[in-house]
Order: structure tokens, then C-alpha cells, then sequence
């Protein structure tokens, strides 16, 4: 139970309140008196419908159901003094993941879930197993299940909230909610978030620790609460402690009870968590320890029954109604607070504090004897309060009080298809034709590029978005001032102010694609698109895969883009070349992958990515770009209005056919910055008297989906297919990117032809790109000698 109060405010119990003249205490009692009734029944719902799921609800296969009927008991004062007491329409709230039957059972007595999904929990169809935006059928502000995210996701929430009041109002304001276990602290993530330089200024953020001192396996040794109040303080935040209720406050006022109040502080959390374990008889013995204080501690609780001391033992602040509501009460909206709640894990069922409760499920005595407890009937479950009692009257005056006002959405703005841009002369690479692209939609498109946002880790200039940066300034909530704006050798002009549309966040690929995921659900909160793009090394996206995944499952939308890429980066050696991502956009859900070889057929991708952002039917896109300098016009971008067309729709479906043979011998079907080699092996193939066919494929995605389609396997459409890999054209195929040959591999099945897959397998190498390419067997005497094998 050690944890000091040094960096802390620690709320004080308001039931030691005296009533004042106007007998205002006296109501504020009746009122907790109803919260803590609505808290019992909040506890066993939530125990009931893991109880449902796993013992009575049929289950043919046998699998585990699994639940966390201890996780959601410590929660259940939290969220109900939080829900029934301190929450407004505008407020958003971070459930963590094991704790979301609580939160079915309080959206229940809201009336906003119907007793119909009650006992549905992790069946198909059903209620989640952990909060989902998406898929719940009750109000979910927060999708949470993936550790640390829970608590990050909230503070990009406060920060889209924000952007999106600046440009175009209408959102309001309200406070963002994370309710985390205190184990989820050890996840890095939520450290790299409250360090980013955007965070201190967000005081709508309140976080709410729940302190049980339990991970999944055991009790923490040591939870180091001290140290953990004292870096969020030092990170500028306000720091709650909400660590004894009332009635240890009042034992701890009497004689003996500095003694007791110092053996609990000092008490580790196993010897404190075995004591919950003890019967009353036990706890006379053990409680008083072996000091010189045992003496007046064994005095004080003499003089208690059995059941007054087992309840003071439990009687944590995180449980005590009272403590709670001076909590949230006390938040000071000028800076992020945290409130650190001491709990029981498993409070008030049999398997409290128990080292492995975590996933413990109450038997059916267990469940009757705790309806008994909790004034309820096992008999009738899902019974909600008769109608005219005052939990009744609390319940509809929350739902009152939380009913949001509908947003209407706002359609996208259309983005162009094409900007109608001529193929630039010489030399390009495709980082440099992202820049280009976002300065010409803000001539050519400027209500579509109104609603971009970059969002960059320190990364802005190495990846050409200076020049965008220069045209629409740096977000920031308040304008500061430019000092380098009279230096005229400043090349970038860094000008923050409320209508910029660049967020620049510290070097942490996690927080960007936090940010991302946020900006990107815009559309679906307040009704306000936004076409979000990130901007990180590609090889580092491996590092934001996951927080980005779990974003776009909620329902966020945008845009990332992974430059520079691939072993073709030779020079900066095998840390900055990337080898995995290619096949990693394929594989992630609600995504789209592009890899595109020439400046042009960026623009097309970019455009289609962007198109797709900001309404319910969209998808969220992959990038991967290149800083080669490659020859445009071997592009050879037709110049006839109906053939370029042609060829964008094609780059738009995922490839293009860049060469046709009259009589192909052999197809290469090329990616990204590797096409160069492949036209390369080309010449030299028909050299030697083989015809051969060039693809340039743009989203392996895109046709992989395609010959899903044809399967019968997904709906997409398939023609692209039959434009670029026709049956009367199918020959050995050669396939050839800067990534893991497998992420092309399929292509050889799309006509049933051999097919060799030519890629990067091993860690790179620093060098000159011919030196490298040549390393992997990806240069153009590799693609030779591939297809030669294939056509003798």
C-alpha cells in the first residue's frame, strides 16, 4: 500500500462535512446514498454478464468465453461516480478494456443498450470483449483492448477536438476521459505521449489510475506510486490521490489510528492484498504487525465487530463514493490532471485481491449469495430500479443530462481525380511529387485542401513537405511568435497559429499515428471531415503498425506515408532500409497500399487515397515512397486525353501495363523504385530475341483483393486483372520489388503461370545503389538471368 502524497493533492473525505444551516449536507448524504445504491447494481450487472456468457449461455465448441468479473469489480465506483455524477454530453470517455461490462451495464440503466445484449457478451453479433467504436451496439467513445492505447488515445482526441473548433467550430468543448489500470503504466507508449510538447496545454485531459495493484498474474511488488505522481507532475500535469474512504478516514482520526495509518502506508502490496484474504479472526493477529506500534493498532481495532473491521480494510478511496466526486470535482481545467485511486481488484465479490483473480469467474453459490449482498434476485438479472425510486430518478436524469446533440455529416469536399499536371521533365523521385501534390490541390482544389492535415514526428523537411509547410503554416491552439521570420536564410518558415494545418509532434512514431487516428475519426464524432496524412521514415512504420491498425478499426481515416523506403536508401545502411512493409500493407485491414514508380502515378494514388478519407464507406491508405532518382519519361505517360485517362484508372486499380511485347515470352511485373531495373532486363531480354511484357504494379493490395474478388472470396471488382495480366497474354512471370518477394508472389496464381519472385530477404547493406541492388539479386542482371531460367 506504499505511496507517498508528496507530489499529490490527496482529496479528503467529504462525509466528515458538518451540515451547514440550510441542511445541504444532509441532501449531499442522500445523494451518495443513491450513488452507492446505483454502484451495487452497476457491480452485479456487470458480474452477471460475464456470469451469462461463460456459465449459462450454451457453448457447443468448448472454447473458453472468458470475461474479467475482478477487473470490472474495481471499476465499478469509478464509473458510476464518474457516469452518475461528473460527465456532460460533451465529455468523452476511455474505458479500459477488461472494465467494459461496466460500462454495457451503466449504458443499460441509461436506457441506451437493450436488455437483449445483456447476455451476448463475446458471442457473435454481440457485445465485445473489449470497447469497440465500430462494433458494440451501445454509445463507445473509445476503442480500447491494445495496452497503453486506451490512455493516448484520449489526448489526440482533445487535440483533433481542438483543430477541428479552430478551422471550422460547431464541436464545443468537454473533457477527455481515460479510465487505465495501473499496470497499463509500464507501457511505453503512454510515456512517449506525455512527454510530446503538445500535451501539457490540453486541460480538458483527465486520467483515472486505477490503483488495484494487480497485473494479470499477480500482485505488483511494488507499484512505485510516488515516482509515477512524481513524472506526471514533473510533465506538468496536476496530480489526485484519492487513497482512503470514510471509513478508514475516521479510524485513522481516532486514538491509535496515526499507528494504523502509518502501518497501511508503509505495508507493501502483497502483505496488503493477503489481508483482504483473512477472516476477521487473522486479521486481529496480522493487521497490528510486529513494531512498537502493534500495540495501540491491536487497541483500536478491538474495538470494532468483525464486519466493521473487514469493510474498513476494503475501504479504499477508489471505492468510497464520496472521495470520488470530490475528486472529479477538484479537476483543474487549465492542465491535464491525473487521479490516482486506490481499488480492490475483485471488490466485494469472493476473489477479491486474490494474486490470481484476473479471469476467475464466480460459481452459481457465489452468484446467488452476492445477488444477496447487493439487494438484487439471481432470478431476475437484468431487473432495472422501480419505477419512482430515486436511483429511477437518477438514472433518467444521466441519461438526460448525457444525451448528445446529433452532428450532421458534412460531405467530403470532392478531391480531383487528376490535376491535369504534364509528366515532369528529367529526373524526380516520388517523396518530392508529395509535396508537389499537396501545393497544387491548394491552387487547383482549395476547398479539398482545406481540409488536409499533415502530421509529422520531426520529420517534415526530410520528407519535402517544407514547401506545404510554408503555404499553410504549423497548427498550434494559440499563434506564436516566428523568431527566424526576418532571418533570411531561413528556408522554412515555421509559423504557428490556429488555422495551420501541419502538426508537428516530438520523434515518436506512436504519437503520430495516435494523432492520425484521431484526426482521421473526425467525421464520424462531430460530423467534420479532415484529410489527415502522416509523414514517417518508412522503415520505422513497423514501430506504428499497431496503434495505427488499432486506429482505423475505430473508425479512423487517413493517410501514412512511409519515406524514404527500401534497400534502394543505400547509403544509410541496413537501419534505414526497409524490407517488411510492403506485405504489411497488404495484410492490414481497413487499408489501401500504394507503391507507386514515377512522380505521376503519385499524384493519381495520392489523389484516389485521398478520396477515399472522411465518410462512412472509406478506408484509410499506405504510401511507400522513394528519394531514387528515377527518369520520368520512362513513365511514357500518353498524351492522347482518353489514354491518359486509361492509364490513371489503372494506376488508381493497382497496376499498368508499361510495356507490350507482340509476342511475350515473359512478363516482370515490377514495383516502386525497382521498375527502372526491370525495363533495364527488358531491353536486354529482347536483345536476345525474348519478348517481354512490363507491369508496373502500384498497389500489390489492389490486386490481390481483385483475384480475391474473381475467387468469389471478397467484393471487390476484378477487371483490373484481365487488363494487365490477360489469359491470351499469360507467359512465365518474373516478379521484382524493394521489399519481401512474397508480397507479389500471388501474381504467378492470377493465370497459372511459373512465376519466380525476385525481393530483399536479408538485413541491407550501406553502398551504391547498383552495389546493393546487386547484393540482393534485385538488379537487372538478377531479373535477366530469372527470366532466362524460366524461358529455357
Amino acid at each position: 500500500m506504499a505511496g507517498s502524497r508528496r507530489w499529490s493533492v490527496v482529496v479528503s473525505d467529504s462525509r466528515l462535512r458538518t451540515t451547514d444551516s440550510n441542511g445541504s449536507a444532509l441532501e449531499w448524504e442522500k445523494e451518495i446514498a443513491v450513488l452507492e445504491a446505483v454502484e451495487q447494481r452497476v457491480l452485479w450487472l456487470a458480474t452477471a454478464i460475464v456470469d451469462h456468457a461463460n456459465r449459462v449461455r450454451p457453448n457447443p465448441s468448448g472454447m473458453k468465453v472468458g470475461g474479467h468479473q475482478a477487473s470490472s469489480a474495481s471499476m465499478t465506483s469509478i464509473m458510476t461516480a464518474l457516469w452518475f455524477h461528473a460527465l456532460t454530453s460533451q465529455d468523452r470517455v476511455s474505458v479500459k478494456p477488461h472494465a467494459s461490462p461496466v460500462l454495457h451495464a451503466i449504458n443499460y440503466l441509461l436506457g441506451e443498450l437493450d436488455a437483449s445484449y445483456l447476455t451476448t457478451l463475446r458471442a457473435y453479433g454481440g457485445l465485445q470483449s473489449y470497447p469497440s467504436r465500430s462494433k458494440d451496439p451501445d454509445p463507445v467513445d473509445y476503442s480500447t483492448g491494445s495496452v497503453g492505447i486506451g490512455a493516448t488515445a484520449p489526448l489526440w482526441g482533445a487535440l483533433a477536438r481542438r483543430y477541428v473548433q479552430g478551422r471550422f467550430g460547431g464541436v464545443g468543448t468537454g473533457r477527455q476521459y481515460s479510465l487505465l489500470g495501473d499496470a497499463e503504466l509500464d507501457e511505453g507508449a503512454i510515456w512517449e505521449a506525455i512527454q510530446d510538447p503538445m500535451v501539457p496545454g490540453l486541460g480538458e485531459v483527465v486520467w483515472v489510475v486505477d490503483l488495484n495493484r494487480q497485473s494479470l498474474d499477480r500482485v505488483v511488488p511494488g507499484i512505485a506510486a510516488e515516482r509515477l505522481q512524481g513524472m506526471l507532475a514533473a510533465a506538468g500535469w496536476q496530480v489526485l490521490t484519492v487513497k482512503y474512504g470514510h471509513l478508514l478516514l475516521e479510524l485513522f482520526a481516532r486514538p491509535g489510528g496515526e499507528a494504523l495509518r502509518a502501518r497501511i502506508d508503509s505495508m507493501g502490496n502483497p502483505e496488503y492484498q493477503r489481508l483482504l484474504r483473512c477472516s476477521a479472526d487473522q486479521l486481529r493477529e496480522r493487521l497490528p504487525g510486529t513494531s512498537s506500534t502493534a500495540e495501540p493498532i491491536a487497541e483500536l481495532i478491538a474495538s470494532l465487530d468483525d464486519a466493521s473491521l473487514l469493510a474498513a480494510l476494503r475501504n479504499l478511496g477508489g471505492h468510497d463514493i464520496a472521495a470520488l466526486t470530490d475528486a472529479f470535482d477538484a479537476v483543474d481545467d487549465t492542465r491535464p490532471t491525473v487521479i490516482f485511486a486506490y481499488t480492490v481488484k475483485g471488490y466485494r465479490l469472493p476473489t477479491e485481491g486474490h494474486p490470481q483473480n484476473h479471469s476467475s469467474l464466480l460459481t452459481a453459490d457465489q452468484m446467488r449469495a452476492l445477488a444477496d449482498s447487493l439487494g438484487t434476485d439471481s432470478n431476475h438479472p437484468w431487473a432495472v430500479f422501480a419505477a419512482g425510486s430515486a436511483e429511477a430518478a437518477l438514472c433518467r436524469s444521466a441519461a438526460q443530462r448525457l444525451r448528445r446533440p446529433g452532428h450532421a455529416l458534412q460531405q467530403a469536399p470532392a478531391v480531383p481525380a487528376d490535376l491535369g499536371r504534364t509528366p515532369p521533365a528529367g529526373t524526380g523521385n516520388t517523396q518530392q511529387a508529395l509535396g508537389r501534390v499537396l501545393l497544387d490541390l491548394t491552387r487547383q482544389a482549395p476547398e479539398a485542401a482545406g481540409r488536409i492535415v499533415t502530421v509529422s514526428p520531426d520529420v517534415s523537411s526530410s520528407t519535402n513537405l517544407g514547401g506545404w509547410l510554408n503555404k499553410v503554416g504549423v497548427w498550434s491552439p494559440s499563434e506564436r511568435p516566428n523568431w527566424f521570420a526576418d532571418d533570411a536564410e531561413t528556408i522554412l518558415h515555421w509559423r504557428e497559429q490556429p488555422t495551420g494545418q501541419h502538426v508537428e509532434l516530438g520523434i515518436a512514431e506512436t504519437n503520430l499515428v495516435g494523432v492520425l487516428g484521431e484526426l482521421g475519426a473526425t467525421w464520424s464524432r462531430w460530423g467534420q471531415p479532415l484529410l489527415p496524412i502522416g509523414v514517417v521514415y518508412d522503415p520505422f512504420v513497423t514501430r506504428a503498425l499497431e496503434p495505427w491498425s488499432f486506429g482505423i478499426y475505430a473508425g479512423g481515416q487517413s493517410i501514412l506515408v512511409g519515406t524514404p523506403s527500401g534497400v534502394t536508401l543505400a547509403p544509410e545502411g541496413g537501419a534505414h532500409q526497409s524490407i517488411t512493409t510492403p506485405s504489411l500493407g497488404i495484410e492490414q485491414p481497413g487499408c489501401v497500399t500504394y507503391e507507386p514508380a514515377f512522380a505521376l502515378d503519385t499524384e493519381w494514388c495520392l489523389l484516389a487515397a485521398l478520396g477515399n478519407l472522411g465518410h462512412p464507406d472509406g478506408s484509410s491508405a499506405y504510401l511507400r515512397l522513394s528519394t531514387r532518382p528515377v527518369d520520368q519519361s520512362l513513365a511514357a505517360v500518353p498524351s492522347d486525353p482518353v489514354a491518359r485517362e486509361r492509364r490513371r484508372r489503372h494506376v488508381a486499380a493497382g497496376a499498368y501495363r508499361l510495356r507490350q511485347h507482340e509476342k511475350p515470352a515473359v512478363t516482370l511485373a515490377a514495383m516502386g523504385a525497382l521498375v527502372p531495373e526491370s525495363l533495364a532486363a527488358a531491353d536486354r531480354l529482347t536483345a536476345l530475341g525474348y519478348g517481354v511484357d512490363v507491369v508496373c504494379v502500384t498497389s500489390p493490395d489492389l490486386l490481390f483483393r481483385a483475384l480475391q474478388a474473381r475467387r468469389g472470396l471478397a467484393k471487390d471488382q476484378s477487371w483490373i486483372l484481365d487488363q494487365v495480366l490477360p489469359a491470351e497474354r499469360a507467359t512465365p512471370l518474373v516478379t521484382v520489388l524493394d521489399g519481401h518477394p512474397h508480397t507479389l508472389a500471388f501474381l504467378g496464381t492470377v493465370q497459372n503461370v511459373p512465376v519466380t519472385t525476385l525481393g530483399v530477404t536479408q538485413f541491407g547493406q550501406s553502398g551504391a545503389v547498383e552495389d546493393v541492388h546487386r547484393y540482393h539479386g534485385i538488379d537487372a542482371d538478377s531479373i535477366v538471368a530469372a527470366a532466362l531460367d524460366l524461358v529455357d
